[in-house]
Formats: C-alpha cells, structure tokens, sequence
C-alpha cells in the first residue's frame, strides 16, 4: 500500500530568535572557557616544579579543547540555520588558541545582549505607562521611533557578532587551503575504492540472482518443454505448455527484478516519488511516502535514494518485523534528504556489507547515510545527497 503527498513548501521557525539566542549562549560559554583557561594558567604556575604533574596538567587542557571547540562550532551552525558542521580537524593548540580568542565575541555578545535586555525593559515599563495613561501619544510616538531605532541598531549589533564570532571559528578550526586539498584528495580517494568495492559488490549479487533465480527457471522451462515435446498425449502437452507459459512470465518478471537493481529505468520517464509508489504496491507491508521537492533532482540523485530505499523496505519488511514504513523525501542540508523509518524490531548494523553498500553508494555523490537502529526499534536511514 502506498500513500503520497502533494510537495509543500517547509516553513523555518525562529529564524529570527537564533542568532540572539546564539549570542546569548555564546556569552555563557566564553565566560566558561576563559574560566577554564585561567585555571589552567594558575594550575600550570603550580606544577612548574614537578614536570610530571605538569605535563598531566598541560595534556587534560589540550584533550577538553577539542570538545569545547566542536560544541561551539554546532551552537553557531544552529545560530545560523546552517546544516550540520563538519568533523572537526583542528589541532589540540589551535582548539585553545580558539578558546582563548572568543573572549573578544563574548564580551561584545555581553554589551549586545544586554542592550537589548535593558531595552526589553524599558518596553516593559513604556507598556506599563501606557496602559495607566502616564504617556500622552506625542511622547509615545517619539518614544516607539528611538525604541525602533535602537533595536534595529542592536539585531544588527547581534548579527555582527554572531559573524566575527564564526569568522573566528573558520579561521582557527577549519584547515587552511592546502590541508582541506589534502583532505579532499584523501575523501575521493577512499570514496573511489568503496564504489568499486560497491560495484564489485553488485556485480555478484546480480550474478548470483541470474543463476539461483532466472537460470533456474529458464532450465526448468527448457525441461517443461522437451516433455510437452515428447509427450503423446495432447492434454498432457497442453498442461504441460500452460506450466511453461506460467514460467515464462515469472521467467520475465525476475529478469525485470534483476534489469531495475542495475538501473531503474522508470527513472527516465517518471519522478522518483511514482517509481518508489510502484515498488510499494509490490510490498507486503504498507510503505507511505511523503514527497516534499518543487524541483525535481539530478538522474544520478534520484537512482542513489531509489536504491536506498528499495534496500531499506526489504530489510524492514524481511528481517525487522515492520508493520510499516515511512519515507520523507524533502530539501535539507544544502541538497535532497530521504528518511525512511520502519517501526520494526531494530538492530539493524551499520558496518554490514547492505547498508555499508548504500554508504558507499551515498558517498560517491558527496553525500552521507546515517542509521540509527536501537535494539527494539525503530529504525531510521537518513540520506542527505547534494544536488549541485
């Protein structure tokens, strides 16, 4: 059974409390760094004499920086609306070297957030006065245009903040141009060798569904055949034609399974979303799917999800017990994000060679899959793939 949807338009809430909620964070966090690296300062002033317990010292400030410092960097991706950073690559001393300069953005984040608390308060109490007619309206009219002001003044104070202070994050956290080429060339090399391993892969499960399945049944029929042949009875050889003629159609309908785990060629004439509802009306449990892109995506993009989630419906409807399945499709992450969550008995393993095979399938469009299955369920694939 399967159920679409008509593609909406997704609706981003708090755009605007963000970046203040940002800056606020971001001034409770760098009072706690500075905090933490002036203890670190004094503790190192006295373990001078005994080496030992200054390097112990010296080597728990350096392993917490690390962490520190990828915190921040996902509290400024949530400021900024922005999808999920990066694995942080930052040496342990550029981590405290970070750590040491954000008290510039935290203190300029101070005056900025509470200008704005006092001004919250002054529009408290102007509220007040005006509700108990203490404010002729000449004196509220020019008190609404210098609040106005000043709170323009003070969101573009905060979004200057918010942006020195991820500007700071790029510059001390993020590899500089040769590092991220090394980085890169490192990322398609290792991405290269898992889409031959999975097409390698591939090219065994195909052979191995041609001769356990189609081979089989094309002997069989050549058996059913020779006896309609030798046989002198025609209602003998009519029955046994009618067997044949069966087995040609499942004979074909195999050989079609097998042609569509190479490519699906529905792709070519039809969205993604009225190819995956035909592989759902073949399935034995409902599969849902909600389809949420105005655009449609690259060829290459739509055959990585529909593997994926051809992959995913027939594990949830083999091996986990589901009773149903949900499948997302929608923009994220600067590309095309598919969920698939089916409410079976979970446990499904990551490292195993069908879903490392769909990594490696994601992988070599720039993209990533993640898997999260705790034992009891559900189960949910989640596929983010550029569409640049």
């Amino acid at each position: 059974m399967a159920v679409t949807e008509a593609p909406v338009k997704a609706v981003r809430v708090g755009r605007w409390a963000r970046p203040v909620v940002g800056v606020a964070a971001g001034v409770v966090t760098a009072a706690v760094e500075v905090a933490f690296l002036v203890v670190v300062g004094l503790l190192l002033m006295l373990a001078a004499p005994v080496p030992a317990l200054r390097r112990r010292v010296l080597a728990a400030a350096l392993g917490c920086a690390p962490a520190a410092a990828r915190w921040e960097r996902r509290r400024l991706a949530w400021a900024a609306n922005r999808p999920a950073p990066t694995p942080l690559r930052a040496t342990d001393r550029r981590a405290v070297g970070y750590l040491a300069l954000r008290a510039v953005p935290g203190l300029l984040g101070a005056l900025t957030v509470g200008t704005l608390a006092v001004g919250v308060v002054l529009a408290v109490v102007l509220l007040r006065a005006v509700v108990t007619g203490g404010v002729a309206v000449p004196d509220l009219l020019l008190q609404l245009v210098i609040g106005s002001a000043l709170l323009l003044v003070n969101l573009q104070a905060v979004a200057s903040v918010g942006a020195l202070d991820r500007h700071l994050a790029r510059r001390m956290l993020e590899p500089d141009g040769e590092a991220a080429l090394r980085r890169r060339i490192d990322e398609l090399t290792e991405s290269r060798a898992g889409v031959m391993a999975a097409v390698d892969a591939e090219r065994r499960r195909i052979e191995r569904d041609l001769h356990d399945g189609v081979q089989q049944r094309l002997v069989a029929l050549g058996m059913l055949l020779g006896r309609a042949r030798r046989s002198r009875d025609p209602d003998r050889a009519r029955a046994l034609l009618d067997q044949a003629h069966a087995d040609v159609q499942w004979a074909l309908d195999e050989l079609r399974e097998v042609a569509w785990q190479v490519y699906p060629s529905a792709l070519d004439h039809s969205p993604l979303d009225e190819v995956l509802t035909m592989v759902a009306r073949r399935t034995p449990i409902p599969v849902r799917i909600s389809h949420h892109l105005v655009d449609r995506p690259p060829r290459q993009v739509e055959a990585v999800l529909y593997f994926i989630a051809c992959e995913a419906i027939t594990n949830a409807a083999k091996h986990a017990g589901a009773t149903v399945i949900d499948i997302e499709i929608g923009a994220g992450d600067g590309g095309v994000e598919m969920l698939v969550r089916d409410d079976g008995r979970g446990g499904a393993d990551p490292t195993g060679s069908g879903l490392r095979g769909l990594a490696r399938r994601a992988a070599a469009l720039d993209g990533r899959l993640d898997v999260s299955s705790p034992t009891g369920g559900p189960t949910t694939i989640r596929t983010v793939l550029p569409c640049g």
